[in-house]
């Protein structure tokens, strides 16, 4: 086994910091040149190029700290002193920031750094999928939690006994769009039903789509002539001036048949704003998978998003897994997942998605 400070130079080696301070300090000397603020939408992308570069710098500082710690207790432990609980903590923190260094180091497309857009549709089934579907939801808005991302849920409608019939959300943060295309396509719950009396088991499906936000320098014609925008009272909760005015707004782009809408502002101006913010993300979206089809690149993981074409199963019954079909990533911790931890899942489809590896053994003994 390699000892820990010769990892370090390893991490070195992948990580190239020194480069990556090169490259801070090459743009502290662009920022405090006259005229930097002369062009205000340039100014701000180097201002996040350079808050990347220290965040990076940070994180292998902190690796470094870690090192010397974990050094430390391996010197201690051969002096005889009982550090095997501390030293295992400091190995899970150890590996845990290695790893956030390396998806960073993964998230090469051109608009991984955004943020995203979420959209969530319960499959057939009726009140067994819906609930599958508000799971999902819980399980993104946690994981976006955990990583300190602001979620704002644009547009809700529950189900009629329970769960929801769709939802649609936006999760604010650096690289949210890039780490949650891992999450596009069909999710499979097989489970002993709350909703069944006999409690026989289930098989769910619900799917999920993932958008980026669009920055404002990219330009998507939308013509006022080819909108069709409608307004209606908002349902669900939200107080008496939402559910009596009509400040609800969907949105129908009418030579693509995308259609968007927005409900959880009190104001109709609002809504309207986030409504044409949702359908640029999405007209996007929209002419990038056309460019992909005419160069037959589409991604695996969106060239067919049909139920039975599922990405990854959630088995909680006759036994307890987690399986990612693409990844062939196994995991046996189902309430971690379901709690938002994806880390490990994201990880794994991140080194798919870069080099065609899988962590299985490919083998998909599913129930069905």
């Amino acid at each position: 086994m390699l000892r820990s400070a010769s990892k370090l130079t390893l991490c070195g080696a992948i990580f190239d910091a020194p480069s990556k301070v090169a490259e801070m300090k090459a743009l502290e000397e662009v920022v405090s040149a006259p005229g930097f603020w002369d062009q205000p939408e340039k100014s701000q992308k180097i201002l996040q190029a350079r808050k990347r570069l220290e965040e990076f710098v940070t994180k292998d500082s902190e690796v470094a700290a870690r090192v010397s710690d974990i050094d430390t207790l391996f010197t201690l432990g051969r002096e005889g002193e009982n550090v095997t609980a501390e030293l295992e903590s400091e190995i899970r923190k150890f590996t845990g920031v290695l790893q956030t260094m390396e998806d960073g180091m993964l998230l090469a497309g051109e608009n991984d750094s955004l943020s995203a857009i979420i959209t969530i549709h319960p499959g057939a089934g009726g009140t067994e999928s819906q609930d599958w579907a508000e799971m999902l939801e819980r399980l993104y808005l946690r994981w976006a939690e955990r990583k300190g991302m602001h979620t704002t849920i644009t547009d809700r409608l529950d189900g009629e006994a329970a769960g929801i019939k769709s939802v649609t959300f936006e999760v604010n943060g650096e690289n949210a769009f890039g780490l949650l295309q891992s999450e596009v396509g069909v999710h499979r719950l097989v489970r002993i039903s709350p909703f069944d009396s006999n409690a026989r088991r289930h098989t769910s499906f619900a799917s999920v789509f993932v958008f980026p936000q669009i920055d404002d320098d990219i330009k998507i014609d939308i013509k006022p002539e080819e909108l069709r925008v409608d307004v209606f009272r908002a349902s669900g909760a939200g107080g008496q001036h939402v559910n009596r005015t009509e400040s609800a707004v969907r949105m129908t782009h009418l030579p693509t048949g995308l259609v968007v809408q927005c409900q959880n502002e009190r104001s109709q101006h609002k809504n309207r704003a986030t409504a044409i913010k949702q359908l640029r993300a999405r007209l996007y979206e929209h002419e990038m998978n056309k460019r992909r089809a005419e160069e037959k690149k589409l991604e695996d993981s969106k060239a067919d998003i049909n139920f039975g074409s599922q990405i990854r199963s959630y088995v909680l019954a006759p036994y307890r897994l987690i399986k990612d079909h693409r990844t062939k990533l196994a995991v046996g911790d189902v309430d971690r997942v379901l709690d938002g931890d994806l880390d490990d899942l994201i990880h794994a489809w991140l080194v798919f998605r870069r080099t065609g590896k899988t962590a299985g053994d490919g083998k998909d003994d599913l129930p069905e």
